[in-house]
């Protein structure tokens, strides 16, 4: 049996709770509000309460899951959260023999639809990936032997990229020939205890197959039952690339279960 710290136990961390506890592992959780300290006790989990923006100590785990998001009901920046959180979360678990760090393909900034590898050059243009790799910088310099997960586009039950919009009415602010990534959470999930337990070095996370935005969200227009939908011109050009996931399959012995979003949104 081994004991997990998952710091961020939010829409990604509760489904690798029970992937965790059904294998017999002492699963901890950190919250920063006391009142969830009773909801993880029910899941089976041991609350310890914790925010990363101020730090503070940590209790002794086996290994680290750290699945951190921005809450922008708590006013802070990405920056502060992201890079300046992980920093806290180091200082407070240098022991801890296991460290696996959840990140985003936002770290690549390619735009010209190319099929990309972990090895592929991490130059993203928007500043919310340009955080994102600063974190993985961080983090490398302080546990060159930390895991770190790309992750697509987390969709599933209760979080369908773009549901509301449609719903709506409202023009998607996206370019419709442009490839979108994703990741099922429950896959997702999977893949964090694969690499938890024989993952070293960086992975991406995602299904491997990408789908046009068109594609998409008309797909899932047509399950909701909202109206063909349209798109009107992003702010910015945006991202245009393809996640290659054979390392996830081959290394880490992941297979999705939800191969592509036809069958990801059928079960959301």
């Amino acid at each position: 049996m081994a004991t997990v710290l998952i710091v961020g136990c939010g829409y990604l961390g509760t489904r690798i709770v029970p992937l965790l506890l059904e294998r017999g592992d002492r699963v901890l959780a950190t919250t920063r509000k006391p009142e969830r300290a009773d909801a993880f006790r029910l899941q089976g989990l041991e609350p310890v309460l914790f925010d990363v923006l101020s730090g503070g100590p940590l209790p002794a785990a086996d290994a680290v899951i750290h699945a951190v998001g921005l809450d922008r009901t708590q006013g802070a920046s990405m920056r502060a959260v992201y890079v300046d959180g992980l920093a806290h979360v180091l200082d407070a678990s240098r022991d801890v023999p296991r460290f696996v760090h959840v990140s985003s393909t936002s770290v690549y900034g390619h735009t010209d639809g190319s099929w990309l590898r972990e090895d592929a050059p991490t130059e993203p243009t928007e500043e919310s990936g340009k955080v994102v790799l600063d974190a993985e910088r961080l983090l490398l310099s302080r546990r060159p032997d930390a895991i770190v997960l790309r992750f697509a586009g987390i969709y599933g039950p209760g979080r369908r990229i773009g549901e509301a919009g449609l719903r709506a009415g409202k023009p998607v602010a996206a370019d419709p020939d442009k490839w979108l990534n994703l990741i099922h959470v429950d896959d997702g999930a999977r893949a964090v205890v694969a690499a938890l337990d024989r993952g070293n070095g960086i992975y991406h996370i995602a299904d491997g197959q990408p789908v046009l935005r068109r594609d998409f969200y008309g797909h899932l227009a047509s399950l909701i039952g909202a109206e063909t939908p349209t798109f009107a011109p992003p702010n910015a050009e945006g991202s245009n690339r393809r996640i290659d996931a054979t390392r996830m399959h081959e290394a880490l012995g992941v297979v999705p279960r939800h191969v592509n979003y036809r069958s990801g949104l059928a079960a959301s």
